[in-house]
Order: structure tokens, then C-alpha cells, then sequence
């Protein structure tokens, strides 16, 4: 009978040192370092689950294959000589005075299915879960960032990536809608800039983040009177999530309200291609609009799926 392997991080045959996410149907595009490898346990070929080895996105030409296959079957044998001298052992020590109810158990391998590799899956750690409450993850760039008190995850249809906002909504200035929000912040992949600098797009992405948040909204509103003029607060290049990035911050001013400051941060993303990420924000100012400083937090908070230590928003590392 075939059982369906778990979603994880499994081992790259056709990469060393890398691990692949299997989603539990197809491989998709995003890899990682290795980390670390929990016990042995059978390997696909060897036991009664079938893994789709023959992913065509893995296929990467020549005697790859034909490796993954010979270390799969060192790997079985070392698994089933483990088995045999631990049944030995406690075999061994059974002197016929202890009652069977009594007897040792032994352990059996974990998990009991194996992923899509030559070794078991490693479960990504609480921070790579989608369905996290406390956390804002865009899968598909491979990021992760903590969500403030007072604000929760977007479900409107009409946001752009994977999006937070502020969790209460207000009048908007110049009317139209009942549905503005003080906070938004919105991961999104750059496609066709045909960019390579993240400087050059984040210059060039501002301006739209500005013109989404205070000149027109989705539905071509201009809920805040539109933008009448804009103030550059800051310009430089920062590490962020462990790459080089770069941000660029504006203070609007609109024709109704208060207005509002607008960041556009750009970096190459940590997983598959590399694809150009922007993290988008839109802060209202005023008394009513998130500080200022949470725009610093909320940057200095993103991280690499499954990585809470490392990466963040760092001190600048260019001419700011």
C-alpha cells in the first residue's frame, strides 16, 4: 500500500548540500541550506511508500540518478544493520528472569514514511508554517515576519502578495469607502522591471507604493485626496534578511487627512531563483496612524522561513 509522504524539507539529490520543499504533491521551487539530519530511517525504494523521484523540475541531466540510488541503498543497508545488532543486544541481555511485559522496548525508527530524498524528513520548525496566527509568510518568497499587536493578516482579494493591516478600519478623508486602515504592509515579487539593481527598483517602486496607498486605491478611488507632494526621508542600502538591499522612505502629503510616510524595501529573495522581493509600506500619519519606529520593527523582523536568529534589517551598509 502506498502512503503519501508528509510536507518538508528534503535533501537535493541533484545538489549537494541543499534541501528542497516538497509540498506533499510536487517539489516547488524553494531550497535552503541543508540543516540538521534527524536519525536514519528507510529510504524511498525500500519500504511500502512510493516518492515521486522522477519530479521533472529535479531532473537535471546525466548520472545524478543513478548516485541518489547507490546512496539510497547504502543507506537502507546501514538502516537494517542498526535494526538487526539492536534486536542482538537486547536479545542478549534477556536472562529468562524478567517477565515479558517487563522486557525492554526497542525504539523504531522516526518518522516511519521518508520524503522525497535519501533520508528522512526534517519538520520545518513552528516559524515555516503558513497557518501560523502570529506570523505573516510569504511562502513563495521565502520570508517570514512577525505580526504586531493590532494588527492581523488581509483575506480582501483585492491585495497585492501576502499582506497585514492594521485591524481597525475608518471613514476614509475624502470619503468613498468606510474601509481605510491606518497600517498596511504587503510582500510582493517584482516581475517584469527588467531591474538588477535593488537601488534602481526601489527608486522606481516608491512611486507606485505611494500611488496604491495615497492617490488611488484598487477600485480607482481617491480616498485620500490623492498626493500632492512628497518628501524623500530616506535613501540606502541595507542587509535584510541576510542579503543587500535597499530602501527608499517618503513622507506624502494628501489633499484630505493627514497624509502618511511610504517605504519601498527591495532584496533578492533566499529561495529558487533569487527573484527581486519588495516589502511595501503605507503608515498614516497623525496621532491615529502607526508610529513611525514600528516601520523600523516591522523591517528589522523579516526573516528567512524556519530562521529565527538571523537575517533582519541591518545598520546601513552604503552611502545612506
Amino acid at each position: 500500500m502506498s502512503m503519501t509522504t508528509p510536507v518538508g524539507w528534503y535533501p537535493d539529490p541533484n545538489a549537494p548540500g541543499t534541501e528542497r520543499w516538497w509540498d506533499g504533491t510536487a517539489w516547488t521551487a524553494h531550497t535552503r541550506a541543508v540543516q540538521a539530519q534527524a536519525p536514519a530511517a528507510p529510504v524511498p525504494g525500500f519500504g511500502p511508500q512510493t516518492v515521486p523521484m522522477h519530479q521533472p523540475s529535479l531532473t537535471r541531466g546525466g548520472n545524478g540518478g543513478g548516485r541518489g540510488r547507490v546512496v539510497a541503498l547504502v543507506t537502507a543497508g546501514l538502516v537494517l544493520v542498526a535494526a538487526v545488532t539492536t534486536g542482538a543486544v537486547l536479545l542478549g541481555r534477556d536472562d529468562g528472569s524478567a517477565k515479558p511485559e517487563s522486557a525492554p522496548t526497542v525504539s523504531e525508527p522516526v518518522p516511519t514514511t521518508t520524503g522525497p530524498g535519501n533520508s528522512p524528513a526534517a519538520a520545518p520548525s513552528a516559524t515555516a508554517g503558513s497557518d501560523d496566527s502570529a506570523l505573516l509568510t510569504d511562502q513563495l518568497n521565502g520570508i517570514s515576519m512577525p505580526i504586531p499587536a493590532g494588527w492581523e493578516k488581509s483575506d480582501s482579494s483585492l491585495d497585492e502578495g501576502t499582506t497585514m493591516v492594521t485591524d481597525e478600519t475608518y471613514e476614509c478623508p475624502a470619503g468613498g469607502s468606510s474601509l481605510c486602515r491606518h497600517g498596511r504592509v504587503s510582500s510582493i515579487t517584482a516581475t517584469q522591471t527588467g531591474e538588477t539593481s535593488v537601488a534602481a527598483l526601489a527608486g522606481k517602486d516608491i512611486v507606485t507604493a505611494a500611488d496604491d496607498a495615497y492617490e488611488e486605491d484598487a477600485v480607482g478611488s481617491r480616498i485620500h485626496g490623492g498626493i500632492k507632494s512628497h518628501t524623500v526621508l530616506k535613501s540606502q542600502s541595507v542587509a535584510v534578511a541576510g542579503r543587500a538591499g535597499y530602501l527608499v522612505r517618503w513622507r506624502v502629503t494628501t489633499g484630505a487627512g493627514p497624509g502618511g510616510y511610504v517605504q519601498s524595501l527591495v532584496f533578492p529573495s533566499t529561495v529558487g531563483s533569487e527573484a527581486m522581493v519588495v516589502v511595501r509600506f503605507a503608515f498614516d500619519a497623525g496621532p491615529q496612524g502607526p508610529k513611525l519606529t514600528d516601520m523600523d520593527r516591522i523591517a528589522a523582523s523579516i526573516r528567512p522561513i524556519g530562521d529565527s536568529t538571523s537575517g533582519g534589517v541591518g545598520s546601513s551598509i552604503g552611502p545612506g
